[in-house]
């Protein structure tokens, strides 16, 4: 397998999605004269284009592609080359009408959109294996090729069909995961409502049923469709790396746990040549700049720390939110840089020519309808040229100050139906410890359960409902060895599949935690408590309450009302030699300080002053030397203090002292060496 590349040679990568076959071919030398201007180095090209390459079944038609990969290669543009599979032709269809999804309502999907696809259909696997392998037998040598971009971000819209050829292959699945039907039994709990199965042919997905169904089944099929999409993506790589050696492959992530909750990224990152990510700002009335940063980390630690690449966000509004607003003057330079900072190996967009006709032509692009004489044509100039100025860092890695553990599988689990409290949510719980590290300017790094913690001197688990036992020992082993550790309610319950762990709450996390929890209190919408904690001081929690009882633990935040009024509500666990803190309630992200404030005490993590909120400041660091990303997302002017001096990249000046970021601006600061 190729090593990990970001496939721009001596330069960070900027361009975005380019779809020449929406155009005559008499606009394609104005694009690649606007891309030269503009600073392009990569675009992606032919992720829909199947209905072009392949008209017809076996016959296919690549001149145009021909064409304009030669004209890219000719101005000096490199070029992810997509396999079209996420969106098969409309003879695909009218020969397989099969390989549409059949939803868990028992209704079919049909033809018009993209990603309409049964994962499981025998004939789109067979038909994706062979214009795949069309296109590496001709492209695989071409001197633009940089990089192959197979199908397009899994899992949306669409990741799970019902239909009864996923019922033959699900079985298939379980009979590999647990060889006999008797171990499905144990590990689903089948003797509850007389589920039980004497056969794996009895067995059918977890279609629409008149109340909840098995959880354990709904889990196991989760899996099962994230780890079906997963090999039709690892069959197109291996005949890309068969008859394409050398060329790294790719395809686009959705990491953001408000973007994609069907694709479990710990996974599909093993099995990438490159991680790259694509992310759209959500306006939904909070902080985008915050949720950007949590994407970016934790995009970089699927990557493994390893370089990634941002393969897609927009130059402006998008066009399928509620309420889609432009972004303000500066913020796609801020947005672009912002993922820089923290590990993307450049800036990609969707799209280059923003389109005339389709689903998607409200949708910002580089060069937009109001054409070169717009603010967001000259934004992208001079983000270009900042782009390149920053080529000196290509190679270096993020530093982090702190761990935040995530688990896909957990959220899947803690998301099914008849838990305590639909209010509790763990993406909910992700987003508000995160944003309480940020606001504390802490650099995060995400962490499976089970991985080694051992480098960071502070680990924070906002969710993990589903913890196994592995899981449990390693959280122990970390803290017992002087980590600090801060686990949020709920969390430690249950095992691999969706059972309760033995004994008390919190089940895998006791030992650790130093405590028992005897009974949930959920409290209804709207309803309070109040807390006191170290010297008088009060805070505020909501959603869930917890009968928390000491074994080991210290209390040091008590219940001053509800339903658990005089017990502890936030503990802490002196174990080995470290401590482990818990907070059995819902705080946000401003009621977190505190305990984390504590929690970074014990792990001797320093206080950050005098750096306003919501001006981030972010390192790389490598052979090449050490970074420092200061972003202003503030209206105001601000000063952020330099430990030492150092030459700013993006306009040339020496910096020392205190460094001035305008209001909404980036400097970029490449420090001497001590």
């Amino acid at each position: 397998m190729p090593a990990p590349t970001v496939p721009s040679p001596h330069r960070l990568a900027f361009g975005g999605d380019y779809n020449p076959e929406q155009w005559p071919e008499s606009v394609w030398q104005e694009d690649v004269r606007l891309m030269r201007e503009a600073g392009v180095t990569l675009v992606s090209v032919g992720v829909f284009s199947w209905a072009l390459l392949e008209p017809s079944p076996g016959s296919y038609a690549f001149g145009w592609l021909d064409r304009i990969l030669d004209l890219l290669h000719d101005h000096g543009i490199r070029v992810d080359l997509g396999t079209p599979t996420a969106a098969p032709p409309a003879w695909f269809y009218r020969a397989h009408p099969d390989a549409l999804p059949v939803t868990r309502e028992g209704a079919r999907y049909t033809f018009g959109s993209r990603a309409a696809i049964c994962h499981s259909n025998t004939a789109y696997r067979a038909a994706s294996s062979r214009v795949t392998t069309e296109l590496a037998r001709r492209y695989g040598g071409h001197p633009a090729l940089a990089l192959w971009h197979v199908h397009n971000e899994y899992g949306v819209p669409v990741s799970a069909c019902y239909c009864d050829g996923c019922a033959a292959h699900f079985r298939r699945w379980l009979q590999d995961r647990y060889t006999s039907v008797e171990t499905v039994n144990e590990a689903w709990g089948t003797a509850f409502w007389s589920q039980r199965y004497a056969s794996f042919d009895e067995i059918d997905p977890p279609r629409l049923t008149p109340t909840v169904g098995n959880p354990a089944q709904q889990l196991d099929y989760r899996r099962f469709a994230d780890a079906t999409m997963r090999e039709n993506f690892v069959r197109e790589r291996d005949i890309l790396h068969d008859l394409a050696p050398g060329i790294p492959v790719t395809t686009n992530f959705m990491t953001a746990p408000s973007q994609c909750d069907s694709v479990d990224y710990w996974a599909w990152g093993r099995e990438v040549d490159l991680v790259t990510n694509d992310h759209y700002l959500i306006t939904d009335g909070r902080r985008t700049h915050v949720n950007l940063a949590m994407a970016a980390d934790l995009t970089r630690s699927v990557a493994g720390g390893a370089p990634w690449l941002l393969l897609e966000h927009s130059p402006s509004g998008v066009n399928w939110q509620p309420h889609n607003p432009a972004k303000r003057p500066g913020e796609m330079a801020r947005n672009a840089l912002a993922h820089v900072a923290r590990g993307s190996e450049g800036a990609m967009f969707f799209q280059w020519r923003q389109s005339r006709r389709g689903a998607e032509k409200f949708h910002s692009a580089m060069l937009p309808h109001a054409g070169t004489d717009s603010r967001v044509w000259r934004e992208v100039v001079r983000l270009g040229a900042d782009i390149d100025s920053l080529a000196p860092l290509r190679g270096t890695r993020t530093v982090a100050d702190a761990a935040m553990v995530w688990d896909w599988q957990s959220w899947w689990a803690q998301s099914l139906e008849w838990r305590p409290s639909q209010d509790l949510d763990a993406r909910e719980r992700a987003d508000g410890f995160y944003e309480s590290l940020y606001d504390r300017h802490l650099t995060v790094d995400f962490a499976h359960p089970e991985a080694d913690l051992s480098a960071y001197p502070l680990v924070v688990v906002p969710a993990l409902y589903l913890a196994t036992e592995a899981a449990g020992r390693n959280l122990r082993a970390y803290v017992e060895n002087g980590g600090t550790l801060v686990v949020s309610c709920f969390s430690g319950i249950v095992d691999e599949h969706d059972a309760v762990h033995p004994g008390p709450y919190p089940g895998a996390l006791r030992d650790v935690l130093g405590l028992t929890v005897e009974e949930w209190s959920p409290l209804l919408p709207g309803e309070t408590v109040r807390l006191a904690g170290p010297g008088g001081a009060e805070s505020t929690g909501d959603v869930w309450t917890e009968f928390v009882v000491p074994r080991g633990a210290e209390t040091v935040w008590s219940y001053a009302d509800g339903p658990a009024a005089g017990g502890p509500a936030v503990t802490r666990h002196r174990l080995g030699r470290g401590t482990a803190w818990y907070v059995s309630t819902r705080l946000d992200a401003k009621a977190l300080g505190p305990v984390l404030d504590a929690a970074c005490a014990d792990a001797g993590i320093e206080p950050r002053t005098g750096l306003p909120t919501d001006v981030e400041v972010v390192r790389r660091s490598g052979e090449s030397g050490e970074y420092l990303f200061a972003i202003n997302h503030t209206d105001h002017d601000a000063k952020v203090p330099l430990e030492r001096s150092g030459t700013e990249l993006l306009g040339g000046e020496r910096a020392a002292g205190r460094l001035t970021v305008e209001a909404g601006g980036v400097r970029v600061v490449r420090l001497d060496a001590e």
